[in-house]
């Protein structure tokens, strides 16, 4: 998932990002109120770890810009205040959760699993898709108890696609929440068609895969029940 993490103390960003990226996640870092502004006006985030307390902004006046640019971004708060009504009003300008500083970045990392799980609708970390099922929580994918060797984009590719079932996703959405936001001139439609082309040619080894469909004009999408 691409992450955008809003925090002015540089050594705990960097550190959030070092944790998160061995995680599979891809992490920007922003590290003043006006650099987080200008990248959620430009750019889409599954996720955004947003502290309040910033020096250069108000940080509870960054959610309702998160809310337009990003209106689909999982929001976590992370912050040292500890006013109840700043809690509260962050939540009630739509952020998903509130994690309190300090926090171990293993809480971190199971704050914002919760989270997904909310957003996405399910309520384990394994999940079906025809007759193969992803465990999210150890990255794997078994066919029948067989284990299924993908490579790490194409695991991402797939959880993707199956986490946001019965949704067309467009190729421009695939390859920002895969490889990371790029400029307008860097994209090729044709590199998701290929990756797509190989993860397809990967699961037939094991079953058809028919819910794996392409959507004219959009992208693709995973028609599951």
């Amino acid at each position: 998932m691409n992450v955008l993490i809003v925090e002015d103390e540089q050594q705990l960003a960097e550190e959030m990002a070092a944790y998160l990226s061995k995680e599979g996640f891809l992490c920007e870092v922003a590290l003043t109120g006006a650099s987080a502004s200008e990248q959620i006006a430009v750019n889409r985030y599954d996720f955004v770890l947003l502290d309040l307390g910033l020096p250069d902004y108000e940080g509870l006046d960054l959610i309702a810009e998160i809310r337009v640019g990003n209106a689909d971004a999982a929001l976590l708060i992370t912050t040292a205040r500890g006013a109840v009504e700043d809690k509260v009003k962050g939540l009630d300008l739509g952020a998903d959760d509130y994690l309190p500083k300090p926090f171990a970045l293993m809480e971190l990392l199971s704050r914002m699993k919760a989270v997904a799980r909310r957003k996405f609708g399910t309520a384990s970390s394994l999940l079906q898709a025809g007759s193969f099922t992803l465990d999210l929580n150890a990255r794997t994918l078994l066919h029948k108890d067989q284990p299924v060797t993908l490579t790490k984009k194409q695991f991402d590719l797939l959880e993707y696609l199956v986490l946001n079932k019965n949704k067309a996703l467009s190729r421009i959405q695939l390859y920002e929440h895969i490889w990371g936001n790029m400029l307008d001139d860097q994209y090729d439609s044709n590199f998701i068609d290929v990756h797509i082309k190989n993860l397809r040619k990967k699961l037939k080894e094991y079953d058809q895969v028919d819910w794996l469909t392409t959507v004219r004009g959009v992208g693709y999408k995973a028609d599951l029940e």
